[in-house]
């Protein structure tokens, strides 16, 4: 169970990353069923440190308090990223080796790959430093499109936000869609964001731009996802040709109608599977798969995992009597 997270900072302390662990992990949150963590920021030495843009940060902890995380998250600045110390490298390495999760933001990967840890491995960082990456480090792969990739105990995000991405997943694994998808609300950001390899997190309506035109039609859709959700039929309501209707809307999601619509009835299969006691079947039918079947399949291409196994991991225990 995840209850011990950790953050390893060094000079210069990238701000916004540190935030984004500080948020989801370290502050309480609004909505009180959320879990809560023991949380803490570390560096080799219990001093002030330089961010990267010029305050200074102490922290609370030396690299000791990493002996008992859960989950241990690594910190970057811009390239050429200053190399890791003995202590540090040592540390993870007992980390990883006794089941934890290390989790690099953005370049920290630079930091592990340093250390070894990606070594045969597949990794990710931010795109304009994936080369450097590739180049430094031959014995690992490097995945310039996701925006996080997990590779056993070790897990890596791309650029800044990116961040946020990988820790709602880290939630997600160990909690549930739920919890993720209601740290997201409380974030007011996606839990999910289209693009590269399928993510395992569940999403708010992705926002569309401004202008569009279909942001109620968007709302009306998670509304309705057993009903006709063909691209003739979103067309006709959104009083488009089906032609200008996947242009815009493209314009808008990223995705195509189909994909989208593909989505939010997988997400919502999620939630029937964690917080309802309905058949696959019966899931099916609400979220407008029809079939068994055909749920099993979309659930498994999305997700990886049958809605039995999904269901199995992440049902959500029924509230005591009163």
């Amino acid at each position: 169970m995840l209850t011990d997270v950790a953050v390893v900072i060094a000079e210069p302390v990238p701000a916004f990353e540190l935030g984004v662990a500080s948020e989801i992990f370290g502050l309480a949150a609004i909505d009180a069923d959320l879990p809560r963590f023991r949380y803490a920021v570390c560096a080799e030495r219990v001093a002030p440190l330089r961010s990267s843009t010029g305050f200074t940060i102490t922290p609370a902890h030396d690299l000791t308090r990493l002996e008992t995380a859960d989950l241990i998250i690594v910190t970057g600045a811009s390239p050429p990223v200053p190399p890791p110390g003995d202590q540090l490298a040592a540390a993870l390495t007992r980390a990883v080796a006794r089941g934890a999760t290390v989790a690099a933001l953005c370049t920290g990967a630079f930091q592990l790959g340093a250390m070894g840890l990606l070594d045969g491995r597949t990794a990710t960082t931010h795109w304009a430093y994936a080369d450097e990456l590739a180049r430094r480090f031959p014995q690992v792969t490097v995945d310039r499109d996701s925006i996080y990739v997990v590779h056993g105990p070790i897990a890596t995000s791309a650029g800044a936000s990116a961040a946020i991405d990988l820790c709602l997943h880290l939630l997600r694994r160990e909690f549930g869609a739920d919890v993720a998808g209601r740290m997201a609300r409380e974030l007011v950001v996606p839990a999910h964001r289209s693009g590269g390899q399928a993510q395992f997190s569940r999403a708010p309506v992705p926002p569309p731009r401004t202008g569009d035109g279909l942001a109620e039609l968007l709302d009306w859709i998670t509304d309705h996802l057993s009903e006709d959700l063909s691209v003739e039929a979103l067309a006709l309501r959104a009083a488009m040709s089906p032609r200008t209707f996947i242009r815009h809307f493209l314009a808008a999601t990223g995705e195509t109608p189909a994909a989208w619509v593909r989505d939010q009835r997988v997400r919502h299969a999620e939630q029937l599977l964690e917080r309802s006691g309905l058949p696959v079947a019966a899931v099916a039918r609400h979220c407008g798969f029809g079939s068994a079947d055909t749920l099993r399949r979309h659930f498994r291409r999305v997700r990886g995992v049958t809605p039995e196994t999904y269901r199995a991991a992440f049902r959500m225990a029924p509230a005591p009597p009163g």
